[in-house]
Parts: C-alpha cells; sequence; structure tokens
C-alpha cells in the first residue's frame, strides 16, 4: 500500500490540535476540521500556541520549523471538505459514543473509499463504531497521549475486521510523525495507558470527591512516597477535566457521583485544567 501522505484531523481541541501540528511539524499536510467559527478561533489560538511550546520543549526545533508547521494545517468548518482527499482521517472528538458514530456515519459517504479512518478514543472500542463507517477493514484506533510532543506513544488497535496491511500501515505512519508505536493484539477498552491509568485517577478522585483529602495532599502523598513527578491531580490538569467527566458522567453510580462532583466545583467554574490557566492547580 501506498505510503499515507494527506491527513484530516476531526476535533481540535486540546489533543486534537496537538495530533494536528505534530503531523503537520512531521512534514504532512493536514486539515484540521471543526464544528463552527468559534470552535475554529478557539483551535487557531491553540496551534499558535503550540509553536511557543515546540520552541521551548522539543530538542532541535526552531521557530521557523515550528511555524512552518502552523501553515501546513487548514482550519475548516466544512466536513466535506476536510475529509475529500485525505489519505487517513483521525477523529479527536468528545468522549461520547452516539457522537463518533454520527460523525462516522456522515464521513463515510464523503470520504474517497481508500481512506482509512482511526479513531483516538481514549475508552471506547473501535468495534463499537466500526459499522458506521462504511470501511470497517479500514478502521482501527490510533490513541495518543495528551503532551503529544513530550509523551509519545502511539496505541494501534484494530477490530477483528480490520485489514493487517491497514494496521501496518498505520504504524509506520505514527513512526513518521515521532511517535512509539505500541500495538495491541487485540481489543481493550482504555488499550494499555488508559487500562492503568483511568483506576488510578479514579483512585483519587474518589478520595478527594469523597472529602478524605484534598487534592494538593493526595498528590503530594503520591509524589513522596513513589518518586513520580506528578501526583494524579496535576495528571488531570494535564488531560483535561472535560474528557475525564465525559468518560465517568457514563459510568456506575459512584462513577456519576465523582463526575457531578468535578462540574460543580470545577468544570461549572471554568476550571478546565492546564488549556485554561487553572484546574486543580492554578496555572496562570
Amino acid at each position: 500500500m501506498d505510503a499515507i501522505g494527506k491527513v484530516a484531523v476531526l476535533g481540535i481541541g486540546v489533543l486534537g490540535s496537538q495530533i494536528a501540528f505534530q503531523v503537520a511539524y512531521s512534514g504532512f499536510e493536514v486539515t484540521a476540521y471543526d464544528i463552527d467559527t468559534k470552535a475554529l478561533e478557539e483551535a487557531d489560538r491553540r496551534l499558535s500556541g503550540l509553536i511557543g511550546s515546540y520552541e521551548k520543549l522539543v530538542p532541535g526545533a526552531t521557530a521557523g520549523k515550528a511555524t512552518q508547521a502552523r501553515d501546513r494545517i487548514v482550519l475548516t468548518a466544512d466536513l466535506a471538505a476536510a475529509v475529500a482527499d485525505a489519505d487517513l482521517v483521525i477523529e479527536a472528538v468528545p468522549e461520547v459514543l452516539a457522537l463518533k458514530q454520527e460523525i462516522y456515519g456522515k464521513i463515510s459517504r464523503l470520504a474517497p473509499a481508500g481512506t482509512i479512518f482511526a479513531t483516538n478514543s481514549s475508552t471506547l472500542l473501535p468495534s463499537e463504531m466500526k459499522d458506521f463507517t462504511g470501511r470497517p477493514d479500514r478502521f482501527l484506533a490510533l490513541h495518543f497521549a495528551n503532551q503529544i510532543w513530550r509523551f509519545n506513544t502511539a496505541e494501534v488497535m484494530g477490530t477483528p475486521e480490520t485489514d493487517p496491511a491497514v494496521f501496518d500501515r498505520v504504524v509506520a505512519f505514527a513512526k513518521a510523525i515521532g511517535m512509539v508505536p505500541i500495538p495491541l493484539r487485540k481489543e481493550k477498552a482504555g488499550y494499555v495507558l488508559n487500562s492503568l491509568l483511568a483506576p488510578f485517577l479514579s483512585a483519587a478522585a474518589n478520595l478527594a470527591a469523597g472529602d478524605y483529602a484534598h487534592p494538593h495532599d493526595v498528590d503530594k502523598v503520591w509524589r513522596i512516597a513513589t518518586g513520580a513527578p506528578v501526583g494524579p491531580f496535576q495528571i488531570f490538569d494535564i488531560i483535561g477535566l472535560v474528557t475525564p467527566y465525559n468518560i465517568m458522567s457514563h459510568g456506575d453510580e459512584r462513577s456519576q457521583e465523582i463526575a457531578a462532583w468535578l462540574k460543580e466545583n470545577y468544570i461549572d467554574k471554568g476550571k478546565l485544567g492546564v488549556a485554561t490557566g487553572e484546574g486543580f492547580y492554578s496555572y496562570k
């Protein structure tokens, strides 16, 4: 199969913007889609901010190279235009199954037959979406970690219907954009990373939401006792609180209670994490 050349990223939130920038930084042409003008304006600010982040934090990055990466990203609210000539579509819309299924139903009719679809879903199985893609043999999961330039894993997970050649092509693409591919042998909700991380963050949130200990003290215990550089609530802030909220709000009764606590005490107050300057910690 031919190598991937043109990439579309659907959903330009915190992680979607990072995916688009990393792909462009690696020399690919990128079309990035979001739902309306307001979302695109916010995405433009995030992408422009990543220029400085790359200059400061990525070895070998220069102002010119980072600026060129931004210039290779075209923003659009036209879904048909976004996927019209893409070799690969990376979906990074919010972690809501019905929303993901809906967008695959739309792009299945808009994208060329040969286009590969990949979901960046954190916890949902690709099998839950494959029947909406119109191409289950060319559909799989490609999951990135937040702060993609630093935590550069790319978990690749297919369904029983994914063509092995497509799987290998996406693994090669992950390497081409500077990631370390982590192939999964079969479907697992949460992949490797979130299978380990989600229970850890849930346990921490339960301690704070249950008023057993303040989030900062939970982090302090974890850092001191394990030598870890950050605690669970610092990780929450890096991820952003909206994604954990969306996941927990569809969980069991206790998870929904924790989601309500997150919403009331943080999300409703605009404290969404590092991206907004404040979450469990202030970054202003």
